[in-house]
């Protein structure tokens, strides 16, 4: 340990989904670093915190990991830190253990495994909160005798426990408590005999290394190890958990009647996915009104204080106009946070991922594959980064390769521009933005269908899911993602957008015009230059110069498009109907319109396909160590876009569409 104030290094370990990083961020707050482990692509989170008692620790927040038999990269790194043969890490003097309280029989084989490699351990049962709500009694000191640990009921969300939890980590740390469960005698003299042996080598874990061994002779051994640490952990939870009484139990298997049913639970699915995008258009007009008026006071009240001329033009229609013209969308981009997270709070989220395995199966996916896919509606790249609990390498890379096609939220500005100059109507509108998601998710599913075999012939995927009862919502968990993810938003929006729109204003503003035509002006910038390369490549899809140029400057990043667009077509304010109405209002060089329905149907189906996000790319040549998958992937999806819209404009134009 290179701080000599830190008195002992802690691992914190658990399953995905445990709420892991939750008490890793309520444990140590601010003081956190973050990097990659050696040699891999899996990020290394650490912080530091002080005990009641006036110790400083080390946290070391390890990948989640259903079990020590790596079938993961995150598995494996996990794994690798706990027997010391990670390259560059210490090994850790305690283990911190985060258990699921309403999974807890299913997390605590991972307890199991730890406790077997001989470290002094401190478990944490967490949510316990959401355990009461669905009738479980936990008794953490029944636990605490069966596993020799100390068990701590907590709540990492609010933070329930958490000083409790800190009085627990002791130093100096009690004991290890040792192998808790016994085979037959055979099993044992094989496993005495192989921990010797690994002492004889000098292994950091010879208890560890010494039952790996033994494990790894034949399946045999190892189905009766695990068969042993099922039962011993079942007599644990036998007296220490009791399970919510019958009425509860019969209240989520008559809703799951339905909501599970071959054909009315896909009903019940695509009614509820239609309500969203519904609500998203409905109720989001009254704040994005106030967030443009707000924006448009801004520009004028900037715009008195500084005299006419470039200064003035790059703060109000450059910066103001650019980064507002993205802010306008946060409150639809809120709503769509808010019910994912409402749909997930409530238990639905894990009936949408059953029902979906069905349908993955036969495109050569499993259910494992639906969590990633469905966190690319909010961002590909930490959809990506949860590919990393697929434990099938061909499937982890198919579902990498085809994730951008589920819609991200920074595409949520293009659609929902364009879809108004298409469609009337808040329902109309919504069962078009429902329309698009589908489309993109079905390209998807269909193109891993083709892809997967030419990766390599693989197992059949498997897929098992726990589902949770029903409960009502936590309405702290849910603001808090909505919140963090909506900064997430405007802090892109304050940065990336920001130096984007500068960018662009200069392109559109310069070289200077003799004329004070803007249209004159446009013409003879940098921009309108480059639109004019780019017209012949895009006219065949019923594009002019300008939504080319807006286009080739989305691939940095796709909310840039209606920045681009509005300065191009010279609007004073980005307020979202008088753009509308602007655009609406373009000819062609023959007066014929120019964004018809047909040209908005063509652009919608190019951002649909196209992957317009370089730090996409960048991610995936980090995930899949190779940058032939991530300019591959690039090129193909761009391909791909092009041809798609150049068939629908082209089709459209032979059946008399305009």
């Amino acid at each position: 340990m290179s701080d000599p104030s830190i008195k002992a290094r802690i691992a914190l370990v658990g399953n995905p989904n445990a709420g892991k990083t939750t008490l890793f961020n309520a444990l140590t707050g601010q003081n956190q670093k973050v990097g990659n482990y050696a040699g891999a692509t899996v990020s290394r989170k650490s912080g530091t915190f002080f005990t009641p008692h006036g110790h400083k620790f080390e946290l070391i927040d390890l990948p989640g990991a259903y079990s020590l038999d790596p079938n993961s990269p995150d598995e494996k790194i996990t794994r690798d830190v706990l027997i010391g043969d990670q390259e560059g890490e210490e090994t850790p003097d305690l283990v911190l253990c985060v258990l699921d309280a309403t999974h807890l029989e299913r997390h605590l084989y991972l307890l199991l495994q730890v406790i077997d490699l001989g470290y002094p351990v401190v478990a944490a049962l967490n949510k316990i909160d959401s355990a009461e709500a669905q009738g479980l009694r936990l008794d953490p000191t029944a636990l605490s005798e069966s596993f020799g640990v100390p068990f701590v009921a907590i709540s990492a969300m609010t933070e329930r426990g958490i000083t409790q939890l800190k009085h627990a980590l002791r130093h100096p740390f009690p004991s290890p408590p040792g192998r808790l469960w016994k085979g037959p005698a055979e099993l044992e003299d094989a496993i005495e005999k192989s921990i010797k042996l690994a002492e004889t080598k000098g292994e950091t874990y010879p208890a560890a290394s010494g039952l790996t061994a033994v494990a790894d002779k034949g399946p045999e051994s190892k189905e009766f190890i695990q068969k042993t640490r099922f039962e011993f952990i079942h007599r644990a939870v036998e007296a220490g958990l009791q399970r919510p009484n019958e009425d509860s139990l019969a209240l989520t298997d008559r809703i799951d009647a339905h909501a599970l049913h071959p054909v009315r639970g896909w009903i019940i699915f695509t009614a509820l996915m239609i309500t969203v995008f519904w609500s998203i258009f409905k109720f989001a007009e009254v704040p994005m009104g106030w967030i443009e008026q707000g924006q448009e006071a801004l520009q004028g009240w900037v715009g008195s204080l500084i005299g006419e001329g470039d200064f003035q033009s790059l703060i109000v229609d450059g910066i103001i106009a650019g980064v507002g013209g993205v802010l306008v969308f946060l409150p639809q981009i809120v709503l769509l946070f808010f019910f994912i997270s409402l749909l997930e709070s409530s238990g639905y989220m894990a009936r949408a991922a059953y029902l979906m395995d069905g349908v993955m199966n036969k495109v050569g996916l499993s259910g494992k594959s639906f969590l990633p896919l469905l966190s690319g509606y909010a961002c590909a790249i930490p959809g990506i980064m949860a590919t990393r609990t697929i434990p099938n390498a061909k499937e982890r890379l198919a579902t990498i390769l085809i994730l951008p096609w589920t819609s991200c939220t920074a595409r949520l500005p293009v659609y929902t521009l364009i879809i108004p100059l298409i469609f009337a109507g808040a329902l109309q509108q919504g069962l078009a933005l429902f329309g698009i998601y589908a489309l993109g998710t079905i390209t998807a599913l269909v193109a891993a269908k083709f892809l997967k075999p030419s990766l390599g012939k693989t197992e059949a995927p498997q897929f098992l899911l726990e589902l949770p009862p029903y409960q009502k919502p936590r309405w702290t968990h849910v603001l808090r993602q909505v919140g963090e993810r909506a900064f997430a938003f405007i802090k892109k929006a304050g940065t990336v957008i920001l130096g984007l729109s500068i960018i662009l204003w200069f392109l559109e503003s310069y070289p200077k015009s003799d004329s004070d035509d803007p249209i004159v002006q446009q013409s003879e910038s940098f921009n309108g230059q480059i639109g004019e390369i780019m017209e012949p490549v895009v006219a065949p899809l019923g594009w002019d110069a300008r939504m080319g140029t807006a286009m080739m400057a989305s691939f940095a990043a796709r909310e840039v498009f209606r920045s681009s667009l509005a300065i191009s077509y010279a609007t004073d304010e980005e307020d979202g109907e008088e753009m509308r109405d602007k655009l609406t209002a373009s000819t062609r060089a023959d007066g014929t319109a120019l964004y018809t329905p047909l040209v908005g149907l063509s652009i919608i189906v190019f951002f649909v396909y196209a992957l317009q996000c370089l730090p996409t790319t960048v991610v995936v040549r980090r995930e899949t160590g190779s940058w032939k998958w991530a300019i591959g992937q690039l090129a193909a999806m761009t391909v791909f876009a092009y041809l798609a819209a150049l068939v629908v404009y082209q089709t459209g134009k032979l059946l008399g569409y305009s």
